[in-house]
């Protein structure tokens, strides 16, 4: 029962990357082909009132109900600003599926208890704690530059944005591969001393 669970969850998983490594490429290439506007929301000047104006670019039309900024005829750097806040977790999520798929195939060609699996685990965890915040900054940095490219004064810093407690979650893998490591040691210690 648990063998055709784990298969079945691996093949899920592996489905899903495949699901989200296709989408990741269809937004991509239908994105930056696409000859719409851009836009993007704000809260920097949500409650201001605009009869007086912001330093807006030249085709950019701006609404103070709901603080959003849009890009008539958007530059190829606003596309591709655009497309750094949505790429980033779905080729985090692509990658992330995909090493959880190879780690449950290599629980069920192997056992769960073995160095293969207990490294694998310790790379998926490394894979989430670090990749979390570099999505979340990539995608923090597109939004502000995005924003700034629009109405510069009302341009910020880069943040970093998205479910930084994923960070927590990579460091528990990480940790639970370490441990798994030192069982399988002391297992085949223990085996070669019997």
């Amino acid at each position: 029962m648990t063998t055709r669970l784990t298969k079945v969850l691996a093949s899920v998983s592996f489905g899903l990357a495949m699901l989200t490594g296709l989408t990741f490429a269809g937004t991509a290439v239908t994105h930056m082909s696409d000859d719409g506007s851009v836009c993007v929301e704000t809260g920097f000047w949500a409650n201001a009132s605009l009869k007086d104006g912001l330093p807006l670019g030249d085709g950019v039309d701006a609404s103070s109900s709901a603080a959003r900024l849009c890009q008539e005829a958007p530059s190829i750097g606003q596309r591709a600003a655009d497309l750094g806040g949505q790429l980033p977790w779905l080729l985090l999520s692509t990658l992330a599926l995909l090493h959880f798929a190879r780690l449950l195939n290599s629980v069920l060609e192997q056992g769960p208890f073995t160095d293969t699996v207990a490294r694998k685990l310790t790379a998926l965890g490394w894979l989430i704690a670090v990749g979390t915040p570099v999505a979340g900054f990539v995608v923090g940095w597109s939004h502000s530059w995005l924003v700034g490219s629009m109405a510069p004064i009302v341009g910020s810093g880069p943040t970093v944005s998205g479910p930084l407690v994923l960070i927590l979650a990579g460091l528990a893998a990480v940790i639970m591969g370490k441990i798994m490591r030192e069982g399988v040691r002391m297992r085949e210690d223990l085996e070669g001393t019997i």
